[in-house]
C-alpha cells in the first residue's frame, strides 16, 4: 500500500496550510460551484458555436458528446491512479504527489480544496479546448463538452459523497467506493464519478 498523506489523523478533520503566504493560501482554496460553473458555462458557449457555426448532424454530435464524456472518466481514472497515487519516490515527486493529492487524503472533509483553484481550472478548460481543436477541428465544439461535462460531474460526485451520506439507492456504490479508498485501501477505487473502469483493470474493491 503506497503512502498517500502525512499525518496519522484519526478523525480526518481540519485543514492543511499549504502556502506561507496568505495570498497564495487564500487563492488555493475554492468552493466547488465555481470550478462546476466555469465547465458547465464553457460547455453551452462551444455547444452554441458548433450548433451554430458547422453542419454536423445531431446523431453524430451526440456521439461526440458521449465520447468527451467516456473519454474523461477513462483520464479522471488513469490521473486517480497514477499521478495522483504515484509513488513518491523522490523529494520533488513527493511535495507534487502531497499537494496534488495526498493533502487531500489526510483532510478528506475539507470541502475548499476537493477542486483546483478558479484560475488553473480555466488554463485547463484553454488547454484542452485548444489540445482537441488541433486533434479533431470543428468536432471539438462538441467533444469539449462531454469532456468538461464529465469533469464537472466529477466534481460534483466528489463533493457530494464529501459532504453528505450515501443514499439508498444504486448510486451508494460511489460512497461506499470513495470510502474504502480514502479510510481502508487507498490503491482500490481509483473512479470517483463512476466505478466502469475499476471494473476493467481489476481495481474494484473485493466484497466482504
Amino acid at each position: 500500500m503506497k503512502k498517500i498523506g502525512r499525518l496519522d489523523r484519526p478523525d480526518n478533520n481540519g485543514t492543511a496550510k499549504m502556502f506561507a503566504n496568505p495570498t497564495l493560501e487564500r487563492i488555493s482554496r475554492t468552493h466547488i460551484s465555481i470550478p462546476i460553473a466555469m465547465f458547465l458555462g464553457v460547455s453551452t458557449y462551444s455547444l452554441y458555436y458548433g450548433i451554430s457555426t458547422t453542419n454536423i448532424g445531431f446523431g453524430f454530435a451526440l456521439i461526440l458528446i458521449l465520447g468527451g464524456f467516456m473519454a474523461f472518466t477513462f483520464v479522471e481514472y488513469l490521473m486517480h491512479r497514477y499521478l495522483y497515487h504515484m509513488v513518491p519516490d523522490t523529494k520533488w515527486k513527493d511535495k507534487l504527489q502531497y499537494s496534488v493529492h495526498g493533502v487531500h487524503h489526510d483532510y478528506p472533509k475539507d470541502k475548499d480544496r476537493l477542486a483546483m483553484p478558479p484560475f488553473i481550472s480555466g488554463l485547463y478548460a484553454a488547454i484542452l479546448y485548444f489540445l482537441f481543436y488541433l486533434i479533431m477541428g470543428e468536432y471539438a465544439y462538441y467533444f469539449l463538452p462531454g469532456f468538461l461535462a464529465g469533469y464537472a460531474a466529477y466534481l460534483g460526485v466528489h463533493y457530494i459523497v464529501h459532504a453528505f451520506q450515501p443514499p439508498k439507492n444504486f448510486l451508494k456504490v460511489l460512497w461506499v467506493n470513495h470510502a474504502i479508498h480514502h479510510y481502508k485501501d487507498p490503491d482500490v477505487a481509483f473512479g470517483v464519478s463512476t466505478p466502469i473502469w475499476d471494473y476493467v483493470f481489476g481495481t474494484m474493491p473485493k466484497k466482504g
